[in-house]
């Protein structure tokens, strides 16, 4: 299994970084950390570099964080990109967040570093990681224009069922589902009909534990997959095979 995106550079692990990867590696065959800033990005490299093999980066800008980044933050992130180009299996996370920016001006700023970054995996022809909580529609109609993005990944979808049909219907698309599965019955009617072909299963570590209380990790993935394939009433191995290759398809590891 692999968890496909993940947070694990964030001081939430500073007591137990260590521990939390051994479990994930006792548990899972990979793990995607994906950077948030240019410092995040950074980190998520070096944890790559010290579990070469296990650890995978991505590069990116977190959405409401980048509306309020300086030009010259923003240029840092699309020359580290670059720069580490070959260490790389992915653009993200980036994107946009309506549901935390209510404001029109800040939702065009987001939209423009966030087409900053699409064209910069245009160009490279990288997959990019999207993070667009609550316009996934509006990523929908974006995608077109960049006919050379080998792979668009919606982390942590919530969308409608009308737009993960239209993703569907694209076939350089797929939806990253979380360990939210465990609880929501919205993300539960979703996995319900989409198509597992169009799949990655995640956790968003530290992010969307099963209690507020906890702090979710990496080798928790396993209960998404569990969770998939009683709703799909598959056995885990076969939701396991396919998400598993997917993943190993989209990011090429």
């Amino acid at each position: 299994m692999i968890d496909t995106h993940c947070h694990i550079d964030f001081e939430e692990f500073d007591p137990d970084r260590i521990e939390v990867i051994k479990r994930a590696q006792d548990r899972l065959d990979y793990v995607i950390v994906s950077g948030y800033s240019n410092d995040s990005n950074m980190k998520v490299l070096q944890l790559s570099k010290d579990y070469e093999g296990f650890i995978y980066p991505t590069f990116g800008f977190h959405p409401v964080s980048s509306q309020n980044a300086s030009e010259e933050d923003i240029k840092i992130a699309h020359d580290n990109i670059k720069k580490y180009l070959d260490n790389i299996v992915a653009v993200g996370e980036v994107g946009m967040d309506y549901f935390y920016v209510t404001d029109k001006t800040l939702r065009e700023r987001q939209q423009e570093i966030f087409k900053g970054f699409l064209e910069l995996a245009n160009e490279y022809k990288v997959p990019i990681v999207m993070h667009v909580r609550d316009c996934e529609k509006k990523a929908v109609n974006i995608i077109p224009e960049y006919e050379d993005i080998p792979y668009f990944v919606f982390h942590c979808y919530g969308g409608s069922l009308k737009t993960a049909k239209k993703i569907m219907n694209m076939d350089n698309c797929v939806m990253s589902f979380s360990t939210m599965l465990c609880y929501s019955k919205h993300h539960q009617d979703l996995i319900e009909k989409i198509d597992l072909d169009y799949v990655l299963t995640e956790t968003d570590s530290p992010y969307l534990a099963m209690t507020k209380e906890e702090r979710n990790e990496p080798a928790n993935v396993t209960k998404a997959v569990a969770k998939i394939a009683e709703i799909k009433d598959m056995d885990i191995s076969e939701v396991d095979e396919i998400t598993t290759g997917n993943a190993r398809k989209i990011f090429k590891i």
